[in-house]
């Protein structure tokens, strides 16, 4: 799966779960890790599990797997690692903190 399939893949499953402020960017001109990064807010720590888990079960059954998976046991920022996408779902007050946006250069 391309990059950009696995981008539009990856961003109708966290809508499928209500996945609050969804961001995606397109990295591939500022890291050669990965090519996008996709942000987004769950409302709270079972919220943002459930995405993540969401994420990671849905691409399995694709044929996607994950890389690996981070932060699952507090949950207030789980990270899902595809290789060509990284997913960061993460609570408000964590994304209000670390403001992976403004450090990424994303408006």
């Amino acid at each position: 799966m391309q990059a950009e399939e696995l981008r539009n893949f990856i961003v109708d499953k966290v809508e499928d779960l209500k996945a609050r402020d969804i961001v995606v960017m397109d990295i591939r001109k500022k890291s050669d890790v990965t090519d996008f990064l996709l942000i987004c807010s769950g409302n709270s720590k079972t919220h943002v599990r459930s995405i993540a888990n969401h994420v990671a079960t849905e691409a399995k059954q694709a044929g996607i797997t994950a890389i690996g998976i981070e932060g699952e046991l507090d949950s207030e920022w789980v990270l899902v690692d595809f290789g060509d996408l990284v997913v960061h779902i993460m609570q408000d007050a964590t994304r209000d903190f670390y403001q992976l946006e403004k450090l990424w250069g994303h408006p």
